[in-house]
């Protein structure tokens, strides 16, 4: 009989850590022994036995949260947001000083999703314009969305290796942010509507032809398989991965955080 894996969940009372408790709930080679909400002592991950924690907190919280995992021994997946390049640095070199332990950061845990960025920063390299479109519900915190400032950095780190040159842009004047965010020098408009869920479009052009490779999350149970996915293999990945693609074998890329 194969051994439960110990889980514990911060944010378990949010939309996506109550779905993903009733995921863990329901696998039957995982096991939920903790599960936390606001102001919770973090000190139960370690009396509970945990050997995962899957961080859905706050970007406020989830940096702390995640270094409490690793000074512990626990491995963390992570799918809140508010990861800068300098609590990326810092959680990796904390990292080095347990060097068996794994952290996944996941912008996106739906499959899908994975795919489409991966084959969008594939295929950014043959168009010569590319631009993002993400569309999520009007409770959404924050804009661009995590997915779209990683598909515009692998877009554009494709881009860059292929020695593409930057898109046609004529524009000189308008209102400000008529075009969208600049996320590492790709355009990025963010949808906040209600009846959304989380979508995005990369759209890609050349002269004579368009390529569109959109993804649409309808409901958050497409996120489980990717988080489930996460939570059973981050033990065999030691060292900080960004990205479900690098759990994928799709990292088009190689990322300086990866």
């Amino acid at each position: 009989m194969t051994q439960e894996l110990p889980v514990a969940v911060l944010g378990a009372s949010g939309r996506m850590g109550s779905e993903a408790v009733a995921a863990i709930q329901a696998a039957e080679d995982l096991s939920l022994v903790a599960a936390l909400g606001r102001g919770d002592d973090l000190a139960t991950l370690v009396s509970s036995g945990a050997r995962v924690v899957l961080d859905l907190t706050v970007p406020e919280a989830t940096y702390d949260n995640v270094c409490f995992a690793v000074e512990h021994g626990l491995h963390a997946v992570v799918g809140t947001t508010g990861w800068t390049p300098e609590r990326l640095d810092g959680l990796g070199a904390l990292l080095e000083r347990t060097p068996s332990t794994g952290v996944l950061i996941a912008p996106n845990f739906a499959l899908g999703s994975v795919l489409a960025t991966a084959f969008a920063a594939q295929a950014a390299r043959y168009f010569e314009s590319v631009e993002i479109i993400e569309l999520h519900h009007p409770d959404k915190v924050d804009a661009p969305s995590g997915t779209a400032l990683r598909t515009a950095q692998l877009i554009s780190a494709a881009r860059s290796a292929a020695g593409v040159p930057a898109a046609p842009d004529a524009t000189a004047g308008g209102l400000a942010g008529a075009r969208g965010a600049d996320a590492d020098g790709i355009p990025v408009h963010s949808v906040r509507l209600r009846g959304l869920t989380a979508h995005q479009e990369v759209l890609l052009g050349s002269p004579g032809e368009q390529l569109t490779i959109r993804h649409d999350s309808f409901d958050r149970a497409s996120f489980m398989p990717g988080v489930l996915l996460g939570l059973r293999s981050v033990a065999s990945h030691p060292g900080l991965t960004v990205g479900l693609e690098g759990y994928l074998d799709l990292a088009t890329n190689k990322d300086p955080h990866a």
